[in-house]
C-alpha cells in the first residue's frame, strides 16, 4: 500500500509498506477513504515530538471502512463505515475510567506517533470498539474528518479547558484550523466577545466570517495593546494559545484579565518563559491538554444537526498520491490559503 513515512527532522516520503494485519484481539484494519494534514504533524517534521521515529507512517485522523477485525471486537464489523479517533482508548484503565483517554496505558495519542497512522490505503486501529466510531446514515465524511481532532481539541482544550462562559470575553491566539475550531465551538456558550489574534489578514478574514467580534493583526507587536483597547483596560477571561510557540503564549501571558484563564492548545517543541512575577497575585488559571475526544460523541450530534458545519475549514483536496503537494500547500497557508485539506485515499 502507499503510505506517507516520516524519515527523520524535515524530511518524509510517499512510500510502498505492506498492508497491516490484525495483531489483537481488540484490532480493526480500516480502508482509508479521507484523511488530512494536522498542524502536530508539521511539529512532528520539524523534530518537536521525539516519541515519533523515523520510520513512522504519520496521520492521526481519517474516515474509512472496516476491512477486517479481530476475535474480541464487538462492535464493529467489516464493511461499517467509521470515525477514527485522534485518541485510541481501551475503556479499561484507570486514565480511561477518569475520562483521561489521552493518557490511556496503552493506547492515548500514539496513531501517527509510535504506531503507524491514517496517511496511507489502509491503518490498523487498536481497541476498535473504543476509539471507532460510526458513521451516521448520509453523513457528510469530509465534514466528519473534521471530527478526528480537532473540532474536538479545540473545543476540550480550548473551550472548556478556558471556562467560555455566557458573556465572557475570549481572545485565540493563532487563527489556523486549531484556533478557528476553537472558534466554532465557544460560540455554543455565548461569549460577548471574541477575538482572534493572526498575523495572516486571509485567516482573519475567516474568523471574521465564522463568528468572530474582533479581529487583530499581530505583526506590528501591538496585539496585547489592541485587545486591552477592546476590554476596557481589563484583558480577556480566556487567553486561548492555539499555536505552539513561545511568542503566542507569552501573547496570552500579556492578555489575561486578572481572574482569567490561560488555556494552551498548541504542540509546544521549546521552551516557553513564565512571568510570575506579575501574574503571581493575578487570580489566573494556565491549564495545558492533549485532547481526549471525550466530547466526539456530542459534536457528532451537534454535526449531524447543522448546529456547526466543519467544512467550512476545509480549502483544498488531494488524491493520496499527491500527498507531499498537500504537505507543501498545507506549510505554506499564508501564500495558498489553505486551512485544512482532505486527502482520498
Amino acid at each position: 500500500m502507499k503510505a506517507l513515512v516520516y524519515q527523520g527532522p524535515g524530511a518524509k516520503a510517499l512510500e510502498d509498506r505492506p498492508k497491516p494485519e490484525i495483531r489483537d484481539a481488540g484490532d480493526a484494519v480500516v480502508r482509508i477513504t479521507r484523511t488530512t494534514i494536522c498542524g502536530t504533524d508539521l511539529h512532528i517534521l520539524k523534530g518537536d515530538v521525539a516519541t515519533c521515529a523515523p520510520g513512522r507512517i504519520l496521520g492521526h485522523e481519517g474516515v474509512g471502512v472496516v476491512e477486517a477485525i479481530g476475535a474480541g471486537v464487538t462492535v464493529f464489523k467489516p464493511g461499517d463505515r467509521v470515525l477514527i479517533s485522534c485518541v485510541t482508548a481501551c475503556g479499561r484503565c484507570d486514565y480511561c475510567r477518569r475520562g483521561m483517554y489521552s493518557h490511556c496505558t496503552t493506547g492515548g495519542w500514539i496513531l501517527g506517533n509510535t504506531i503507524d497512522g491514517t496517511q496511507a490505503e489502509y491503518v490498523r486501529i487498536p481497541h476498535a470498539d473504543t476509539s471507532l466510531y460510526p458513521v451516521p446514515e448520509g453523513a457528510d465524511e469530509e465534514a466528519l474528518v473534521m471530527l478526528s481532532d480537532i473540532l474536538p481539541t479545540g473545543f476540550e482544550c480550548g473551550v472548556l479547558n478556558g471556562k467560555v462562559a455566557p458573556g465572557s470575553s475570549v481572545a485565540i491566539v493563532g487563527a489556523g484550523p486549531i484556533g478557528l475550531a476553537t472558534l466554532l465551538t465557544a460560540q455554543f456558550y455565548s461569549p460577548a466577545q471574541i477575538i482572534m489574534i493572526d498575523l495572516d489578514d486571509n485567516r482573519l478574514e475567516v474568523a471574521r466570517r465564522f463568528g468572530a467580534t474582533h479581529t487583530v493583526n499581530s505583526a506590528d507587536g501591538k496585539a496585547a495593546d489592541a485587545v486591552k483597547g477592546l476590554t476596557e483596560g481589563r484583558g480577556v477571561d480566556a487567553a486561548i494559545e492555539a499555536v505552539g510557540i513561545p511568542a503566542t503564549f507569552l501573547l496570552c501571558q500579556d492578555i489575561v484579565a486578572p481572574g482569567g484563564v490561560i488555556a494552551n492548545i498548541g504542540v509546544h517543541g521549546s521552551k516557553v518563559d513564565l512571568h510570575l512575577e506579575r501574574l503571581w497575585s493575578h487570580n489566573i488559571s494556565i491549564t495545558t491538554r492533549l485532547v481526549d475526544t471525550a466530547t466526539t460523541p456530542m459534536l457528532l450530534k451537534t454535526v449531524q444537526s447543522k448546529k456547526i458545519d466543519p467544512k467550512l475549514l476545509i480549502t483544498h483536496r488531494f488524491a493520496l498520491a499527491d500527498i507531499l503537494d498537500a504537505y507543501d500547500t498545507f506549510g505554506r497557508a499564508a501564500a495558498t490559503q489553505a486551512l485544512k485539506v482532505i486527502i482520498e485515499a
